[in-house]
């Protein structure tokens, strides 16, 4: 019996006292309790337990459970309510039929939300952070698409700077009108891809847009552009010391590793290059524009293209001869990366009145003649001004041709990578810097028979293109020397 039973209990003996004393029998209605008495008793004593625990919680009760100064031979019973055992039931009944609602509610929701996907999409496009964007906001963010904020434009389409409502600064990628099966197809990848994947050397995918014959991307804002802005630029590459040039490589290198080892699908890029390697407010490297990239089976070591897409001059010999690409793939074109970042020079180059010649055989050439340190930047070597110590260029440049070896087999992983980046004492593998005649002749060709892609490329370094080029550059027919 609980502490507002027994209280009951003593109040309806008080008025028994003062109205009943002379009674046989009676019967009181308390708020807390009905009380009822008689002097016969209506239970047998003899069946209740020798001790009642009930008069150790309450003192106004004695050892056989009746208040003080009841007659001993009279008996009371409490049919009390039970109040707090029906409130708890109904409480109960109604805490589930809440539950039950709740779930009800977030179901239905939830198969709403699935019915205004886009069709076809369903599930498919980024992760739990990718917002839909409406076509009308990204309209308003960049002022109808106005020119005043375009900050690029490749094969894809257009890409302009944004700004919404809150003040937040995006980067908005606007597929043309009448983009290829092939263009649809890499903003699928894309969006796959890149809205499950975190990283802070990862360009950031912040939302898509499919309204109509419109598709969207819309990016985290770079303000610093791409590296290619910096490198190519001889009033930009003298703001980039050797400290800062370090930067950059190491975090084009983690976010590679990311992408091979560390994400939940092993991811291949293939299309590493300069332009697509964004710069963050502080010069941070961001990897970006994953419209060609593959995703492969973890313990997959290789793919085959039945189409050769990218960029000249970061491709591997073995993706253009034979379409096989594979995590070594990528190392290649980061070592070109790396070479571009020490030289200032661009991937494919000038190499006389009559030639171009990709960067990482011009590198392989002087390493041979011994001459590797004329292919260091003269703005790192300039009065020293940049904090810039031989023995770490050259650490940098061996295993930028470590990266760029004919064979996919003896370049290091990326891992292996930043170990030997980043730690002196990690021993550098003895350098392979055979090139057999037939790449030789194929990397090396008459300047007239690659003017249009010379042109390409030269238009690709000059615009502010904030992740693309045009993928879709095939590859013809190379005259050889």
């Amino acid at each position: 019996m609980g502490i507002a039973s027994s209280a009951c209990l003593v109040e309806g003996y008080k008025h028994f006292a003062e109205c009943c004393n002379d009674s046989f029998w009676g019967q009181m209605f308390l708020r807390g309790c009905n009380l009822m008495f008689s002097i016969d008793p209506i239970f047998d004593e003899s069946a209740l337990p020798p001790t009642d625990s009930r008069s150790l919680e309450d003192p106004t009760l004695t050892g056989d459970g009746r208040p003080e100064d009841l007659p001993k031979n009279s008996s009371v019973r409490v049919s009390g309510i039970r109040t707090s055992s029906w409130v708890v039931i109904i409480c109960s009944a109604l805490v589930g039929e809440l539950v039950l609602l709740g779930c009800l509610w977030l179901c239905l929701n939830e198969r709403r939300k699935k019915k205004e996907r886009p069709h076809g999409q369903g599930g498919e496009i980024g992760g739990d952070q990718v917002v839909q964007y409406d076509f009308a906001s990204l309209k308003a963010a960049t002022n109808y698409f106005s020119t005043d904020n375009k900050l690029g434009e490749g094969g894809f389409g257009v890409v302009y700077k944004g700004k919404f409502g809150d003040g937040q600064e995006v980067a908005i990628k606007r597929y043309s009108r009448n983009s290829s099966t092939q263009a649809i197809n890499d903003f699928k990848v894309e969006a796959h891809l890149l809205g499950r994947l975190q990283h802070r050397n990862l360009v950031k995918l912040l939302g898509f847009c499919i309204q109509g014959e419109e598709l969207l991307f819309v990016y985290e804002f770079m303000p610093n552009t791409s590296l290619d802005r910096f490198l190519f630029d001889p009033e930009r590459r003298a703001s980039m010391n050797w400290e800062r040039r370090c930067k950059i490589i190491d975090g084009i290198a983690r976010g590679l590793l990311y992408l091979h080892e560390d994400s939940r699908q092993k991811i291949i890029h293939r299309d590493l290059k300069a332009s697509n390697i964004l710069l963050d407010q502080e010069m941070g490297p961001k990897i970006a524009d994953f419209g060609i990239a593959k995703p492969v089976e973890t313990r997959q070591t290789h793919g085959d293209a039945s189409r050769v897409v990218g960029t000249w001059g970061y491709m591997a010999p073995e993706y253009v001869t034979s379409g096989q690409f594979s995590v070594k793939s990528d190392v290649f074109s980061f070592g070109v990366i790396v070479l571009e970042i020490i030289s200032g020079l661009k991937s494919f180059c000038s190499a006389g009145e009559s030639h171009y010649q990709f960067l990482y055989l011009h590198a392989w050439k002087l390493w041979n003649e011994g001459n590797i340190l004329d292919i260091i930047d003269p703005m790192l070597l300039r009065g020293n001004s940049s904090g810039c110590r031989e023995s770490e260029v050259m650490r940098s440049i061996h295993v930028a041709l470590l990266c760029v070896q004919q064979d996919p087999t003896s370049r290091p992983t990326m891992a292996s990578i930043i170990r030997m980046l980043t730690s002196a004492a990690e021993a550098l593998p003895s350098l392979s810097a055979v090139v057999t005649p037939d790449v030789t002749t194929t990397m090396s060709v008459r300047k007239y028979d690659l003017r249009s892609q010379a042109g390409n490329l030269e238009a690709q370094n000059n615009s502010n293109d904030m992740s693309h080029s045009t993928s879709e550059e095939q590859i013809t027919e190379l005259l050889p020397r």
